[in-house]
């Protein structure tokens, strides 16, 4: 904690360009806020809460300089959903509550550090969730762009519709949004360009003002700005019971979407943040949050997106932007309220595009088809499902990737052991020969259908008589259940032809597991050989066991 507020300390090379970014992300984000309480079904002033306390806290406390922790439409929706029966009379208590609840439960995945596990969720997944969102963001702002608003529920086919309808369009409010546009592009390649955003605002809203456009809609239509914004009150820890599943569920939602804005900004070294710290600094943020009564938030890939390209340079853009939001919201709220929304939706048009990373997406892209197929997937999802299915599309779309890859990624070879000089690495017979010794290596993961895999690949026994498979293991430490049947299996049948299964350059741990689930009682404690510091110590040991075992056979022959 003393190191991240010893980081936090405001430097003077860079405070006016984080001042910048952060009233710039303030006067955006107070109707964005204010929209997304109304998501999720409770008074929109919540929404201001979350900005004023989870922005500023989650700026300290997460590992991620850059990611900004606020209100976003995939909490919202998800909290709409879990207030469906809550009275209207109720919904401020029983937010607090699943805020606060969200929040712990955040906090508890970062300090047992759970973050590793989003590793299993792809670059590819990824890539498709975070271009599905800023796509969402572009489309999403098309109804506010053009004043024309569809019957229809999904945002391609409110699109689609809205393009059928271009006669019904309202042209002020198109021009408005086009221009701000423009404004935010032109202004972008001068000197002024980090004020480019408010510039854009300020022009727009005084465009609208001066020549009177009564049919563009402003922020003052959509919610009232309170007079004051005091709101601290204790949680009713009654409701925990009845909320603790959807908390559940908004917690794994935030952390996902955090995870997407982490892989999307490295930090200032070049390095991407620690995941399980951001889970803690959004634990922190919501769980301050839960006092206020404002609504869960999280990391944001269009708030992150909008203060880096309006000049974030520190933690302090983000700071100062929940600390923008009391004297703007109390000193200026008749300003604020003139602010038209086609000139909101044209900025957060920009921001969607530049959140989108062509970069990315080609390098999954060149990859191969089953990264173009993850990430393929998980964008239909994003733009058709609801967000928050689709985060678990994602992460289901990342496991079955994984088994896939995993399965058929596995290949087993041959190692002929020349009298002199290092193991050659041959194909793998197709069957077994009468007293033949086939040392086998495995290639890739030997778990699950991998397992599976490397039993079509055996050479088969059929008929073989006294035959020889050792098969090496070194640098596995857990085989699986899977595998260990697939031995037991192999060596039943050398056995059933007089032959042994030996396993070479064994670990320990390995050796453990054979002993439980009975495996090397069927091989023979003399036929399993643990693998020495020397490379090649125990593949040498069982060479020579199966030599002197084939020698001793041809002896009892003779003798015979």
């Amino acid at each position: 904690m003393t190191t991240l507020l010893q980081n936090a300390r405001p430097d003077r090379a860079t405070f006016k360009d984080d001042a910048s970014a952060g009233f710039t992300f303030a006067v955006v984000n107070i109707p964005q806020a204010m929209a997304n309480a109304l998501l999720a079904t409770v008074n929109p002033v919540l929404g201001l809460y979350t900005l004023m306390i989870a922005t500023p806290i989650g700026a300290i406390f997460t590992s991620s300089i850059y990611m900004n922790v606020s209100t976003t439409s995939a909490l919202s929706v998800a909290t709409g959903d879990a207030l469906v029966g809550v009275p209207d009379a109720e919904k401020a208590a029983s937010v607090a509550v699943l805020v606060l609840l969200v929040g712990i439960l955040q906090l508890l995945a970062g300090l047992f550090r759970l973050g590793s596990f989003i590793r299993f969720v792809s670059k590819s997944v990824m890539v498709g969730f975070t271009t599905g969102v800023a796509l969402l963001i572009i489309l999403g702002q098309v109804d506010e762009l053009t004043g024309y608003s569809s019957r229809f529920s999904g945002k391609i086919l409110q699109l689609a519709d809205t393009i059928l309808n271009l006669g019904q369009l309202d042209n002020p409010t198109l021009a408005i949004g086009l221009l701000t546009i423009g404004l935010i592009f032109g202004i972008g390649r001068t000197r002024f360009n980090k004020a480019a955003f408010i510039i854009a605002l300020l022009v727009a809203t005084l465009v609208t003002y001066l020549f009177n456009l009564e049919t563009v809609a402003t922020v003052g239509q959509i919610a009232t700005i309170p007079d004051s914004l005091r709101n601290f009150n204790l949680p009713n820890l009654v409701l925990i019971p009845d909320l603790l599943a959807s908390a559940a569920a908004i917690a794994i939602i935030g952390l996902v979407q955090g995870a997407g804005v982490s892989q999307s900004y490295p930090n200032p070294n070049g390095k991407f943040p620690d995941l399980s710290g951001d889970f803690r600094g959004q634990g922190l943020a919501n769980i301050a949050t839960g006092f206020f009564q404002g609504i869960p938030g999280g990391g944001s890939l269009s708030g992150t997106s909008l203060v880096v390209n309006t000049g974030m340079q520190s933690r302090w853009a983000n700071i100062l932007a929940g600390l923008f939001i009391v004297p703007l919201v109390l000193l200026f709220k008749g300003v604020i309220s003139l602010i038209p929304m086609p000139a909101l939706a044209g900025l957060l048009i920009v921001v969607g595009y530049q959140s989108l990373k062509p970069h990315d997406i080609e390098m999954v892209w060149q990859t191969g088809q089953v990264s173009r197929v993850a990430m393929g997937l998980t964008l239909a999802a994003t733009l058709t499902l609801p967000l928050q299915f689709a985060v678990f599309v994602g992460v289901a779309v990342s496991i079955l990737m994984h088994v896939f890859q995993s399965s058929n990624q596995v290949r087993l070879v041959q190692f002929t052991i020349p009298p002199h000089g290092f193991p050659i690495e041959t194909p793998v017979p197709p069957r077994l020969h009468d007293r033949e010794v086939v040392v086998l290596h495995a290639y890739g993961s030997l778990f699950f259908a991998a397992a599976s895999t490397i039993e079509t690949q055996l050479p088969e026994v059929n008929n073989a008589r006294e035959a020889a498979v050792i098969f090496i293991l070194r640098g596995r430490d857990d085989v699986g259940s899977t595998l260990i049947t697939v031995l037991d299996r192999y060596a039943r049948a050398l056995q059933a032809g007089n032959g042994r299964l030996l396993l070479a350059e064994v670990d320990e741990k390995v050796h453990d597991q054979l002993q439980r689930t009975g495996l090397l009682r069927l091989l023979g404690e003399e036929n399993v050989y643990l693998a020495q510091p020397q490379l090649g110590v125990a593949l040498n040991l069982a060479l020579e066991s199966v030599s002197a075992w084939l020698d001793g056979l041809v002896d009892k022959e003779r003798s015979a």
